[in-house]
Formats: C-alpha cells, structure tokens, sequence
C-alpha cells in the first residue's frame, strides 16, 4: 500500500485542502493527514483546537465521499529534526510528504524523504480566512459547507473575533 503524508495546521480546512487531498488520491492509496501545532488552540494563528480541525476535516471528507485517510495530531516540537523524527515514529509509514509550507518541505527534505509541493490555488488561505471572518467579509465560499456550518455551530467567527486585538483601536 503506497501512503502520503499530508501535512498542515488547517485553521480551517478549506476548499484548496480538499483539493490537494483528492489529487494526493490519485497517486497513492491513503492519505495520512497529520494536523500540526495539535497542542494549540484559542490563538489568532490557531484558533481551532485539533478536536475540531479533525470533526471539520472528517466531514468534509465524509461529504466528498473520501474513505482512504487516516488523521493524526502532531505537536510543535520547536526542533526541526526531533518533529520529523516524532512524525516517522508516531505515524504510519509513508511514501511522500505533501505541503504548502516551504518550512514544512524544507524539514523533511533534510531529514527523511521524497517532498512535493502543494500547487497553492491563488485567493485560498487558512490566514486570508481568518481575516475574513474578522473582519465580517464573506469567507464562507472558500471552504466546504460542512466547514461553514461547523463553524457556526460552534461560535468559530465569534470566537476568531474575539480572540483579534487590533494594533491601533
């Protein structure tokens, strides 16, 4: 069985992600998705615990139809070499690492295995979303309805908002 690892922090998971996951698809037979920075939560670059990234991630893939993946928390290790090491040893076994986070690509180049880019879809990012949500313009659009309707169940926005201070009032 041909296994890649796919690797992000999904704050949230959005439309550009579901992408990725379906192409990763069509050249191995699962995908490992590793949630990163698992530990964090309730800050402006992570406002969404790792329970919730992993219920928005499952949704959107029960939605999409996606059985072929397993998702797994990864803590910040704040050392590049002892987090691809806890990643080799705590996850499955996989062929390829897929990123769009060159820091991300860079680590396991260096330290473990074959590394391929993520094609960024220009106008879909998890920090464009959150800055959205701040400031009350319509991101809804840029990730799968189940995203949407989990976030508003929950208070996401609210919550994204509440967690923003601005520099200058």
């Amino acid at each position: 069985m041909h296994r890649a690892l796919f690797i992000g922090r999904f704050q949230p998971f959005h439309n550009a992600h579901l992408i990725d996951v379906q192409k990763v698809l069509k050249e191995v037979d699962e995908v490992i998705i590793a949630i990163g920075s698992s530990r964090e939560k309730d800050t402006l670059e992570n406002p969404f615990s790792y329970n919730e990234r992993k219920k928005m991630i499952e949704a959107a893939l029960k939605k999409a139809k996606i059985k072929k993946y397993e998702i797994y928390p990864v803590p910040d290790l704040y050392n590049d070499r002892k987090w691809v090491e806890y990643i080799k040893k705590n996850l499955p076994r996989y062929e390829f690492v897929y990123s769009g986070n060159l820091w991300t690509l860079k680590c396991f180049k260096k330290y473990d295995s074959k590394v391929r880019k993520i094609r960024l879809i220009k106008g879909i990012n998890s920090t464009k979303i959150r800055d959205m949500m701040i400031k009350g313009k319509e991101w809804q659009k840029l990730v799968p309805k189940e995203i949407v309707d989990y976030i508003r169940k929950t208070k996401g926005v609210e919550r994204v908002k509440s967690i923003h201070k601005p520099i200058f009032s």
